[in-house]
């Protein structure tokens, strides 16, 4: 594992605050201005989003497991493609209320296109219910990095020991576990992709440096947690790291529009498809 630096999240002194003005308003219907359409192809069929973030999952199919050794309450959750694979393998990471159904559905939806995952539970088996007891629970995890990045180094060691992967692993999350993923990409064990929709982001080339895959992000150009600006100065340095990287801002939608397809469709599905399908792309570049 890597040395841990006094700044091992992604998240700065400003985090607080970013989780207060950004996840928060995952839980605010967005604005209904009109999207202007994307085609290309999706996961089932043409055009289609993952059942999972438009709302229309069927029925769990992973199981409920316990992945960090001597932690009998962290509880994650596996879902893993049908065949005998060998398979590429995924670590997500949940938003800021925790490991909930929505997350575990969208597990199922990448065990669908041929990846092992594995959800990972950073709160201890708990949820938040509001913004108060979200706060309590990320606060927690900033406040104790080594155990977050053991989590995430035992999601990994797990996966690369199952028969049925590759050893190739990607991380990627959304708000909270957007973070938590780049932040990990940083400072733990080697990761082969790094996925971030609308996490909190860093700006420093020679911390970025240490990154040796192409990274993917996806965000919403009415959000402030990360703004537009500060995605810029993302990108800014990862080109000046000589960082490989597929970023792009969405118009119209704001934070937490891919995860939660469903609060507004007609607004948040283009660009939400546009999204998957990059997203799918980048997976394919970085782990098959």
């Amino acid at each position: 594992m890597r040395a841990l630096r006094p700044l091992v999240f992604a998240y700065s002194a400003l985090s607080a605050a970013f989780l207060l003005t950004a996840c928060g308003q995952a839980e605010t219907p967005p604005s209904t201005s009109n999207e202007q359409a994307m085609t290309s192809a999706g996961p089932q069929t043409a055009s289609e989003l993952p059942p999972s973030i438009a709302g229309r999952a069927g029925s769990l199919t992973g199981t409920d497991i316990q992945y960090v050794p001597g932690d009998d309450v962290s509880t994650g959750y596996l879902a893993v493609p049908d065949g005998a694979g060998p398979f590429p393998a995924l670590v997500i990471v949940h938003e800021w209320n925790g490991l909930v159904d929505r997350v575990r559905q969208v597990a199922d939806d990448f065990a669908a296109e041929g990846y092992v995952t594995l959800a990972v539970d950073l709160f201890d088996a708990r949820t938040g219910s509001n913004p108060d007891e979200n706060r309590a629970l990320t606060a927690e995890v900033r406040s104790n990095p080594e155990k977050m990045i053991g989590n995430m180094n035992a999601a990994v060691a797990y996966l690369k020991g199952r028969p049925d992967v590759t050893g190739r692993v990607g991380a990627m999350g959304w708000c909270f576990g957007g973070g938590i993923a780049l932040s990990y990409g940083l400072d733990g064990e080697a990761q082969d992709a790094t996925a971030i929709f609308y996490g909190q982001l860093v700006d420093d080339p020679a911390r970025l440096a240490v990154l040796d895959h192409e990274v993917y992000g996806t965000f919403a150009r009415l959000d402030q947690g990360p703004s537009p600006e500060s995605v810029a100065a993302f990108e800014t340095a990862l080109r000046s790291a000589e960082i490989p990287h597929d970023l792009h801002i969405y118009d119209d939608v704001n934070h937490g529009f891919w995860l939660h397809v469903d609060q507004d469709p007609e607004l948040r599905a283009a660009p939400a498809l546009d999204a998957w399908e990059r997203l799918l792309a980048y997976l394919d570049r970085t782990l098959r």
